[in-house]
């Protein structure tokens, strides 16, 4: 007799179970933690405006606060568009601006975890059930990966076509390869010319490629990248330019990214990756001398962390995509070990490898806490927004620090600050008379605070002359060992302070908490 046919239920379960877990995991690190940094600013502040400005150019944040470098606005674009009916019905409904962010942070999230999921799709393929069961565990455990997934810095798109350039590797479509790296180059992070160095000479070693298809394959599509890129960006910042490039020649050539920090050159390997990958890191390792067939696609990528390494200014998100392919190399490490676990010898290995997982997950969720805590501006302005209701022209002045720790334009009201029910049709009539305000002014003194006519302030200082601090918001401090269980804990410490105008009697009147 036939086994009988599983469900369809259990079909789609075995088919998207394991892309399941991972997306339920990225989406709770962007519920918990929807707020984003002042490394995200610039692609937040652009999907905020394509979706809420449209073609009106001249309204759009990045006019104003250009930054350092300039980013191209086509990953920006991309994620609004897709994003735009969900945004819409949630306008229609006077939905606050917040969940938008949400909404952009969840597509951004879908497209990265669908390129995940070609390259789970090639493990199994490749090396088997296992492999790709352990692929998804070590993924799921680690908290840096998934928490970034959703977040909108150009590492991430650019890890999108990355991950597509490994899929394309594993599948054996070289030209598809060189093609994914090319677009990751030249619009999104130009760094990641490195990796394609290094992939592109491994193919021509290997002799999977010749050296002529190489070059007009990259010519082409780099020609192409290149006319697109500064066709839309060039519009979008009202000036001729290769946004990549720039960055490239700032970073690189005038070595300026260096006055933001330095590092070690072991950093990568000492630091960012094992806090990163966790149990993976020596899993990868042991992966590369168990099982050759990944020495091919693990060495190129391994040689990318070296050279990156070269540049003095460092940070995890730079080298964040090379980690789903040494996870792939500790995949393999972790089946041999699970296949082997009852031989003698290996018991023991097996057990170290649990070990490792219950702390990458005990890792992960400490992280997740401290992460949690490490937006004050963000929760300030929430704070504030619920805390006065009065119909009221205000303004709100946010400082340096409180933007770059969780205020973006999508957390800005369009309607009186308490989001009440009743009051939305209110709210659409009274709309033209109450003008709700938000001040990004850079370089005001503390003592310029008193001559100027700001309802609040959303500031650093605890102490501002002519304000009255009303609230405080705690933040992630540091990690504290303690002779006691759990043995970590989080210490918290006042980031942002809140003020209200003495000279406005309104305010004198709410009920404030006060300030520590």
């Amino acid at each position: 007799m036939a086994p009988p046919r599983p469900s369809p239920a259990a079909r789609l379960l075995r088919e998207y179970g394991w892309d399941l877990l991972l997306g339920s995991i990225a989406a709770f690190y962007a519920v918990m933690v929807p707020y984003t940094k002042v490394e995200e600013s610039f692609n937040v502040q652009a999907m905020h405006d394509i979706l809420y400005h449209n073609y009106h150019i001249e309204k759009y944040d990045h006019l104003e606060f250009p930054g350092v470098v300039p980013r191209s606005f086509i990953g920006a674009l991309v994620v609004s568009v897709i994003s735009s009916p969900a945004v819409f019905i949630m306008h229609l409904f006077h939905i606050p601006k917040v969940y938008g962010l949400l909404a952009v942070r969840m597509m951004l999230g879908s497209i990265t975890l669908i390129t995940l999921r070609l390259i789970r799709v090639q493990v199994k393929n490749k090396f088997g059930h296992h492999a790709e069961a352990f692929y998804v565990m070590l993924t799921a455990t680690q908290f840096h990966l998934l928490f970034y997934s959703t977040r909108p810095l150009p590492n991430i798109l650019a890890l999108a076509f990355v991950n597509l350039t490994y899929y394309f590797w594993f599948k054996g479509n070289y030209l598809r390869t060189l093609q994914a790296l090319i677009v990751a180059a030249v619009i999104f992070r130009c760094d990641m010319i490195l990796l394609l160095g290094t992939i592109g000479l491994a193919l021509l070693l290997s002799r999977s490629i010749s050296l002529l298809e190489a070059v007009k394959c990259c010519v082409s599509t780099a020609i192409i990248c290149i006319g697109f890129t500064v066709l839309v960006d060039s519009i979008m910042w009202r000036r001729i330019l290769w946004p990549e490039f720039e960055v490239l020649w700032f970073n690189s050539v005038l070595n300026r990214s260096s006055e933001w920090g330095t590092h070690p050159i072991h950093w990568y390997f000492t630091s960012a990756l094992p806090r990163s990958m966790l149990v993976a890191y020596p899993l990868s390792v042991v992966g590369a001398s168990l099982d050759r067939r990944i020495v091919k696609y693990i060495l190129p990528v391994f040689l990318f962390v070296i050279l990156y390494s070269k540049l003095p200014h460092k940070e995890l998100r730079f080298i964040i995509a090379s980690i789903p392919m040494l996870n792939v190399s500790a995949s393999l490490a972790a089946s041999r070990v699970y296949n082997n676990r009852k031989k003698a010898g290996w018991k023991l290995l097996y057990v170290l490898m649990i070990g490792g997982f219950l702390a990458s997950l005990g890792y992960s969720s400490v992280t997740f806490m401290a992460s949690y805590n490490n937006y004050p501006g963000g929760y300030a302005l929430k704070a504030l927004h619920e805390a006065d209701s009065l119909m009221k022209e205000k303004t709100v002045h946010i400082d340096a620090f409180t933007a770059m720790s969780g205020v973006s334009r999508f957390c800005e009201s369009e309607y009186p600050w308490r989001y009440a029910t009743l009051l939305f049709y209110l709210c659409d009539l009274l709309s033209p008379f109450i003008s709700f305000q938000y001040s990004k002014e850079e370089e005001i003194s503390i003592e310029e605070y008193q001559e100027r006519n700001f309802t609040y302030l959303l500031n650093e200082h605890r102490h501002i002359s002519g304000y009255k601090c009303l609230f405080a918001v705690d933040g992630f401090s540091r990690a504290k060992i303690q002779p006691r269980i759990p043995p970590l804990s989080l210490v918290k410490e006042p980031k942002v302070f809140a003020h209200g105008n003495t000279r406005d009697p309104d305010i004198l009147s709410l009920n404030w908490p006060g300030c520590p």
